[in-house]
């Protein structure tokens, strides 16, 4: 077959470029290996013709020409970038007996993780993707939720990863899954997936040095999602300037996380309801903007989310350590309760959210420690009633972690329950129609910080913040609005160190309601603004 050697010209600029990253400099085009552009001649033999032989030679590009390719599972080699022309479609074959072999990752429950992919490899080097064209996965045509159907991607063990400027379409599963690769950038890329079941967008498996920038990303389930199936990490990953919208979960650590997660940065980030309203899982509006759950055991740590513009969610930001305890692997004990710590989120705007509220929950024994809120501005829709401020909330350790989980909560705003030095710092939570519920309720929850706080109180609500069974809160700066009833409900034996310091309390009837439980030592007031008519109880 013939090779045409790259130079340096206008035309092949791009593909020049791609090989130099790459230390190569020869271009194989997949028409001259007998590939079809018409969309129905299978073309997986001539493809992975060009792949071996450019593999053989040290290295180089594969080039797809505009045109239709139709394919089944093709393995990437050593120093290979795939270059797919602006007009060039690699179609997915329908025919799953050309995937594969379909090696599974294990899982306790019995399910299965399939491997089948169009472009897969696992132990590779220096490898890519990139381009203007499309990877279709005629994903509709493998519309079960039982039994392996195949990605777009899907890349193991794997070094100097890169995918750039590519569009992916319509997966039979995941979109693409890259698991315990090194170095790995995806940038520019287009993802619309919305076809099957399990229709992530893009799937980062216990990988490390990880960078995914100015992403669209659109797909029926999660959007973009950390997991760790093994005991690996998942660590050092900055996710910035991407454009994301989710049925589901936009931004997401879990629910797998054996390995926990470490050292991640997401930033500058633009997360709505998807345009696309047949969904297959969640809701039509998506479940949360950003989800982090440890369930499965592990360590979340270090984890800084800011930037963030969200639209049209059920709940912004949800944040939850319980103990469902799978494991993913034969003969493997169950995991103890996992580690979650040091989490900032700053700098959020979020709009049109559901009644539900956000929550962050750790379990009794097992505190989410080291969170801190600032700046932070969320627009909910409002109508809870005084039944969903009196509500009690189950535990449910063991249940599978989604924002909507524990139904509507007594907090429109924040329930926060097994937690330590907790930070909410400028949070301001309004709602569109009158919500009888309070703003925030705290339970549990050892040394916190209410800073500032700005909420709507609704005529007829208890109290703006409900604090319960605290140790160790120090509320300042707050300014209630005008019509304020009670700023403050304080209950359970256990509370203490309740501190209420240089708050404008002019406009509110009643600064603090306790219950008959509470020592009277547990709260100190210092330099608060009060009108006589306002007093404590």
């Amino acid at each position: 077959m013939s090779r045409t050697k790259c130079r340096i010209s206008t035309g092949l600029l791009c593909l020049f470029t791609t090989a130099c990253v790459f230390g190569a400099d020869n271009v194989y085009n997949v028409h001259d290996y007998g590939a079809r552009p018409d969309g129905k001649t299978l073309c997986t033999k001539s493809i992975q013709k060009a792949i071996d032989e450019c593999a053989g030679q040290g290295g180089g590009t594969v080039y797809f020409p505009p045109g239709r390719w139709l394919t089944g599972t093709v393995y990437l080699a050593d120093n290979v970038t795939i270059e797919l022309e602006n007009g060039c479609t690699i179609l997915g074959t329908t025919d799953k007996s050309q995937y594969g072999p379909p090696r599974q990752l294990l899982r306790a429950e019995g399910e299965q993780y399939s491997t089948w992919a169009i472009f897969a490899g696992k132990g590779l080097r220096s490898i890519a993707i990139r381009g203007r064209g499309t990877i279709d996965g005629q994903g509709s045509h493998f519309k079960y939720k039982n039994g392996a159907r195949p990605k777009n991607l899907y890349f193991e063990d794997c070094q100097d990863v890169l995918i750039e400027g590519v569009r992916l379409r319509s997966a039979g599963s995941w979109m693409q899954h890259y698991r315990d690769c090194d170095r790995l950038t995806i940038r520019d890329i287009a993802v619309f997936n919305h076809v099957s079941y399990n229709n992530d967008g893009l799937n980062i498996d216990s990988c490390r040095d990880v960078t995914i920038i100015g992403c669209m990303i659109d797909s029926d389930d999660d959007a973009i999602v950390l997991k760790s199936l093994s005991t690996k990490p998942t660590e050092n990953v900055a996710i910035s300037d991407c454009v994301i919208s989710s049925h589901c979960n936009a931004i997401k650590m879990g629910t797998e996380s054996g390995g926990g997660f470490r050292n991640i940065t997401v930033s500058n980030c633009t997360i709505c309801s998807p345009r696309y309203s047949r969904k297959i899982y969640g809701r039509q509006r998506g479940l949360a903007g950003v989800a982090l759950e440890i369930v499965d055991g592990g360590t979340l740590d270090r984890v800084a989310i800011s930037n963030l513009t969200i639209k049209g969610v059920t709940v912004p930001i949800f944040m939850r350590l319980g103990h469902r305890a799978r494991t993913y692997g034969p003969d493997q004990p169950r995991p103890d309760v996992g580690i979650f710590r040091n989490v900032v989120v700053s700098n959020i705007i979020a709009t049109d959210c559901f009644t539900v509220g956000c929550s962050i929950t750790g379990l009794p024994g097992h505190s989410i420690e080291n969170v801190t809120l600032s700046n932070i501005n969320l627009d909910f829709e409002g109508g809870g009633n005084r039944e969903d401020a009196k509500r009690e909330i189950p535990e449910k350790p063991d249940s599978y972690p989604e924002s909507t989980m524990f139904g509507t909560l007594p907090a429109y705003g924040f329930f926060c329950r097994h937690a330590r030095d907790l930070r909410l710092h400028n949070v301001r939570v309004h709602t569109s129609t009158p919500d009888l519920r309070h703003a925030i309720v705290l339970e549990d929850v050892e040394d916190a910080l209410i800073d500032s706080l700005d909420a709507t109180f609704s005529a007829g609500a208890g109290s703006m913040v409900r604090l319960t069974n605290i140790k160790g809160t120090f509320i300042r700066g707050c300014r209630p609005p005008a019509g304020t009833g009670t700023f403050l409900k304080l209950e359970g034996a256990a509370s203490e160190r309740v501190v209420l310091v240089a708050n404008d309390f002019s406009h509110v009837r009643k600064m603090v309601e306790m219950a008959s439980d509470v020592p009277k030592a547990a709260l100190a007031e210092i330099a608060n603004h009060v009108e006589q008519k306002s007093r404590k109880d």
